[in-house]
């Protein structure tokens, strides 16, 4: 089957206003450059973003806050937009903070058929307000829900046209977790390949949980904090 589609644009056919959405990447690594860039181009509103972090003010994310195009992000690090805290400390964004790893494994519990899991990361703190705790082998876990989300957004390093994808370093976190988790997940490449034309031991998501993919152009893979040593 093939799953190809021709740009971001098609890719997000059926993304509408109000719905949740999950976008791959870890702080601008691996982060799903052209949709983002498509959705801040159209008139959607009042998305719930589910995303390991909120982008920069001018880029990934941040140019969904500039529009004011989110209405609730659920995030683990935010410390990188200035926007995001503006409209967070007005009260005009709602904010979900999650432990790191409690993130990701909502996102697999989600994909896995997972409705629900007991954790011990949060309790006692801010995040376990309102939550179901129980004791294990002696030490108190919070309740977790998996997520529903209406897209997932990925982004790889290569796929095939069946959506079977590849990830390279750091971009490996949060993309296959949340590849899994969409009611449509949309997968955004570097490289598209034909069907069979990846080893079978190195795809890192099946193409089962894919149903759009497509070649994205001129990726600018920013970094937030470069960081080098003084010449000698």
């Amino acid at each position: 089957m093939n799953k190809q589609v021709k740009n971001a644009e098609a890719a997000l056919d059926g993304l509408e206003s109000g719905m949740t959405v999950m976008l791959g990447g870890f702080g601008l690594c691996g982060i799903p450059e052209a949709c983002i860039k498509a959705m801040s181009s159209s008139t959607v509103t009042d998305l719930t973003c589910i995303s390991n972090n909120a982008g920069v003010d001018d880029f990934g994310l941040g140019l969904l806050l500039q529009k004011k195009q989110i209405k609730k992000m659920i995030s683990s690090y935010v410390g990188e937009n200035k926007e995001f805290e503006r409209q967070m400390l007005s009260g005009e964004l709602e904010v979900e903070l999650i432990p790191q790893g409690t993130l990701a494994e909502r996102c697999r519990a989600t994909g896995a058929g997972i409705p629900a899991f007991f954790t011990p990361a949060g309790y006692g703190t801010e995040v376990a307000e309102g939550k179901e705790v129980r004791e294990f082998n002696g030490k108190m876990h919070i309740l977790e829900h998996a997520f529903d989300a209406d897209f997932a957004i990925v982004k790889a390093w290569k796929g095939d046209t069946e959506g079977n994808l590849i990830y390279k370093a750091t971009a490996r976190n949060f993309n296959p977790m949340m590849a899994m988790a969409g009611k449509v997940t949309v997968a955004e490449v570097e490289e598209l390949v034909p069907a069979g034309s990846l080893d079978p031991n190195e795809i890192h998501t099946p193409g089962i949980f894919v149903q759009r993919i497509f070649k994205g152009e001129n990726y600018e893979k920013r970094i937030e904090q470069r960081t080098v040593r003084p010449r000698t």
